[in-house]
């Protein structure tokens, strides 16, 4: 029950951010998700043992935010990358050094790297955007129920044990079905085939998000990201496979009609 009174609440606010909010306030709403994501991140990166990524993450990750589209923001991943090395021989046991600054880097990238293609897909159209938190409000809800009727099959046990083929089938159909039919409704210049196309290929990335996210809650020996979401665990929870699908579309985006 709180987890369906907590979506209940949250999916209305989303919808209206992402579809009415002007750009400060869309943009205050995306940073503090993001910086969210990566305090998330940040402790389960420390349960591994080699030391948080601490404070850096969070400058070098607004930076990336709201650095140009095009050279800057992966300038600015290599100049991150060199910047960790730096500082993590600092470290006293030495050993440490080089995971560490990948653990940084990598969450830079995982988290503010992806939350980076959802600005850019909201300045190519609301309605974008909305779709691509489609893809995973509908799969979630198709694979939940798919599992629970036919779910046999284990996807990847080791990983999420949870998780069926059957509820990896029932995701990709909602998503198609749900997602894909809004995509047709609200932007016009979107085939039939592109839009199936399109929503399998990212309701397939969201779910390896998915997975991905699990895995690295069990390489730290946690349950949850955090408790922030009441029912659901913490935000990297809820934002897992969206994190995955934001580049593919954006991908897409600019492969079918790049900005200049």
């Amino acid at each position: 029950m709180r987890r369906v009174l907590t979506a209940l609440v949250l999916i209305p606010f989303i919808v209206a951010i992402v579809l009415w909010a002007n750009w400060w306030l869309f943009d205050a709403v995306l940073v503090l998700v993001a910086c969210l994501c990566y305090c998330e991140y940040d402790q389960l990166a420390s349960a591994y043992g080699f030391g948080a990524p601490g404070p850096l993450g969070y400058a070098a990750g607004l930076l990336v935010l709201f650095t140009g589209r095009n050279l800057w923001p992966w300038l600015l991943l290599v100049l991150l990358a060199l910047v960790a090395l730096a500082v993590a021989m600092r470290a006293s046991d030495l050993a440490h050094s080089l995971p560490r600054a990948a653990l940084l880097v990598m969450g830079v990238i995982y988290v503010f790297g992806c939350w980076k293609c959802a600005l850019l897909i909201r300045e190519r159209g609301a309605h974008w955007l909305l779709y691509a938190l489609l893809i995973n409000w509908a799969g979630d809800i198709g694979a939940y129920y798919a599992g629970r009727r036919f779910g046999r099959r284990r996807l990847a046990e080791r990983v999420s044990p949870g998780k069926t083929w059957a509820g990896t089938a029932g995701s990709l159909i909602a998503s198609v079905i749900v997602a894909g039919a809004y995509l047709l409704r609200f932007v016009s210049d979107v085939t039939v085939i592109a839009a199936i196309v399109l929503t399998v290929a990212a309701n397939i990335a969201g779910q390896l998000g998915d997975l991905c996210e699990s895995a690295i809650k069990r390489g730290a020996g946690r349950k949850d990201s955090g408790r922030i979401v009441p029912g659901h665990g913490g935000i990297l929870d809820r934002v897992d496979s969206t994190l995955f699908v934001l580049p593919v579309i954006y991908a897409y985006l600019q492969l079918a009609s790049p900005l200049q």
